[in-house]
């Protein structure tokens, strides 16, 4: 059995991590004085690059205030030390927040008329876009052009978030939440030196949260998951340019950035956006945890207490296999197909024991196996566990946070995908 170990998403100790925040002129520049604060409190020395055009929606003084540094806002200031080139050489990551169509534009094409364009034609290092305009701009086919032609070159685009945008519109176009454009840039600066976008042009599929089955219009049977592995999943996906989507089952997490996120409440609903989902996926990753059983029947009104003290008898019925049916009926050939075993052993055999079995009765290329023996893994920010392979093999995650579990999981995903 191997042991495998990913970087974790936190700021190497040492020096500071040098990120540079580029802010081109939108509505939304406001929250980036958000992600610029996680960044400063997290350790990383910032440097703030804004456009002329966003110094109209914030103001200098506040960038400077936050960053605890002079702000860089033009080619002419400190000529000496030449800022449109050092600046983008000297940075661990840039990340461009709000990114406008206009900016997307500029660095698709290699303009270098201000200081944040030609800090953009210098950074070697990895370099993340959050965009944010209008829904009609977002899709139009200039942009997209320059999205696609950014990817190529290696830039991390994030997808735009769906909701209320300037005015009363409301559509794709929303800046994500700064700190879930924060965990992003975590990812990629932990993988910096490790590895590019390997899943680069991937749609991938990632499934969250514990399902629950209804008796009445207030009571249900459920599980304990959070979702916090399956959205670890999806951020990490994201980090290494991955499309993805999740389909998140009664989860109260804030939606991770660049995610198409479609929530669901049942199994049945569960199975029914996982497969539809699966039809143009490279990969499906079965994290959340769905119910194995169900009511036969749904109280239309509340179940009341017998006055007699005696219990309603509830009767079950199994529900759909997912993980079986997506890994046995590949919608593209291919696909790799990633399930969860939350076992804890019992007198038929070990956790590892039941889990093999598992692999081999679903049909999967890996499964996860976490050993939740008195409530472990559940809740936690951390997680550790072994990752069977339908080929045989075995690989040991020592205990550390979901995002590096995640990390490894992609790993063995992406070393079965076909071209």
């Amino acid at each position: 059995m191997s042991t495998s170990t990913a970087p974790e998403a936190v700021p190497p100790t040492g020096a500071r991590p040098r990120v540079v925040l580029g802010v081109s002129g939108g509505i939304a520049a406001y929250k980036s004085c958000e992600l610029l604060r996680r960044f400063t409190e997290s350790g990383h020395d910032v440097t703030v690059v804004p456009t002329a055009a966003a110094l109209k929606f914030v103001g200098a003084p506040t960038w400077s205030a936050l960053s605890g540094k002079p702000v860089a806002t033009d080619v002419w200031t400190s000529v000496h030390e030449v800022p449109h080139v050092r600046i983008g050489q000297s940075a661990d990551l840039v990340v461009v927040a709000p990114a406008t169509a206009d900016l997307l534009a500029k660095a698709a094409h290699g303009l270098a008329d201000d200081l944040l364009t030609s800090t953009l034609l210098t950074a070697r290092c990895p370099v993340v876009f959050a965009p944010a305009m209008h829904t009609e701009m977002w899709e139009h086919p200039a942009t997209q052009a320059n999205v696609a032609t950014l990817r190529a070159r290696g830039a991390l685009v994030v997808e735009p978030a769906e909701g209320r945008l300037t005015g009363a519109d409301t559509g794709k176009g929303r800046l994500p939440e700064p700190a879930e454009i924060f965990e992003v840039c975590l990812e990629v600066l932990a993988r910096g030196a490790v590895a590019g976008h390997d899943l680069a042009g991937r749609h991938v599929v990632v499934s969250a949260g514990g399902t629950r089955e209804y008796l009445d219009p207030v009571r249900f049977l459920g599980n304990r998951s959070s979702g916090l592995q399956g959205y670890a999943l999806a951020r990490a996906a994201v980090a290494r340019g991955a499309e993805v989507t999740l389909v998140s089952a009664n989860v109260a997490l804030a939606d991770p950035a660049g995610v198409k996120v479609v929530r669901v409440e049942t199994t049945a609903q569960l199975r029914d956006e996982v497969v539809s989902a699966a039809a143009s996926a490279d990969a499906v990753v079965m994290a959340a945890a769905p119910a194995d059983f169900r009511p036969t029947g749904v109280s239309t009104s509340k179940i009341k207490k017998a006055a007699d003290g005696s219990a309603p008898a509830i009767e079950l019925e199994q529900n759909p296999d997912i993980l079986h049916e997506i890994s046995t009926q590949r919608a593209r050939a291919g696909q790799v197909v990633v399930g969860f075993a939350a076992e804890t052993g019992d007198d038929t055999g070990s956790v590892l024991d039941l889990a093999r079995a598992k692999l081999a009765r679903k049909g999967c290329d890996l499964l996860v196996v976490n050993d939740v023996s008195g409530g472990a893994v559940f809740g936690s920010p951390d997680n550790e566990g072994v990752i069977l392979g339908a080929d045989g093999a075995a690989t040991e995650v020592p205990r550390g946070s979901k995002s590096a579990l995640a990390h490894v999981i992609w790993d063995e995903v992406a070393a079965r995908l076909q071209d």
